[in-house]
């Protein structure tokens, strides 16, 4: 039987025309997508101006936006360009502005940040855009564009991905999004057991957790898609970002919400813990409003 994958349609690329964001446009030939990007370049006043002429600034975001979008025309995109000019207010907000006025189905952007004591953290922009926005968000790791892990990581991007799950429909519809992907090929469903009264409890949780997983994977499993099962007892992101070093996974993908997110518009805990801390690529499935 032949399965019909689905592509994301329309990427949205925010660029400060950094090193990191050249090697983010390298990286969207990899995405399952239909080939229609948006480049999107945000100008935001100086906090020590005050009176403020962006005219300037924005001839010279258009003219290094446009060799952006010739890099990625030569690579068969339809590619729009848009250079955004804020006086206050948050460059995250006018971000997802963008993608919502354009239609994106997808904004991709780089975690930059690293910290010296707390591991990878995510850059206060891309911070904002998971935490508030509305639209599936898909953030690189600032280590995967340096260097050798360039090539690893975006090659084949979507390959092998852990799906980590609370059993929550919100996670459930984020596992049934992935599977149809495009280009995947195999899928680590994984189930974390945070704690437990005695270690008698937490084998019946382990064991009980276990068989929603094997149904899930015998659900979605097919000759071209393989299903792994993984159940581990510990600290939810810590455990999701080791499962993905551990089986060299190409990518993280999780629902933006879990159980009991009673409706807030904050991105949960533990998504937004696991996106801070991963090595991987991290791709935020958002809940429906």
């Amino acid at each position: 039987m032949h399965i019909k994958r689905i592509m994301i349609q329309k990427i949205l690329v925010p660029t400060d025309f950094s090193k990191h964001s050249q090697n983010m446009l390298e990286c969207i030939s990899e995405l399952p997508s239909e080939r229609d990007v948006v480049l999107l370049h945000v100008i935001r006043r100086s906090t020590v101006s005050r009176a403020w002429d962006p005219t300037i600034e924005v001839e010279k975001a258009e003219k290094m936006i446009e060799e952006q979008k010739l890099y990625l025309q030569s690579l068969r995109f339809s590619v729009k360009t848009r250079v955004e000019s804020i006086l206050d207010g948050d460059i995250a907000r006018t971000i997802e502005k963008v993608a919502e006025q354009e239609k994106a189905s997808l904004i991709m952007m780089g975690a930059r940040g690293k910290g010296r004591v707390m591991g990878l953290f995510l850059g206060n922009v891309s911070k904002n855009v998971l935490l508030y926005g509305h639209t599936n968000l898909l953030i690189m790791r600032y280590k995967t564009l340096e260097g050798e892990k360039l090539g690893k990581f975006c090659q084949s991007l979507f390959t092998r991905v852990v799906c980590p799950t609370d059993f929550s429909d919100e996670a459930k519809k984020a596992i049934y999004f992935i599977k149809d992907l495009s280009g995947v090929n195999e899928i680590g469903l994984q189930y974390i057991v945070a704690s437990g009264e005695s270690e008698e409890q937490i084998d019946i949780e382990v064991k009980e957790a276990a068989g929603k997983l094997n149904a899930i994977a015998r659900d979605i499993e097919r000759p071209d898609l393989k299903v792994k099962v993984h159940v581990q007892v510990g600290d939810a992101p810590q455990e999701i970002a080791k499962l993905a070093d551990r089986e060299d996974a190409s990518l993280i993908a999780m629902s933006s919400h879990g159980a009991g997110w009673l409706q807030q518009m904050i991105v949960g805990s533990t998504t937004y813990e696991t996106a801070r801390i991963a090595n991987r690529p991290v791709l935020i499935v958002r809940s429906e409003k």
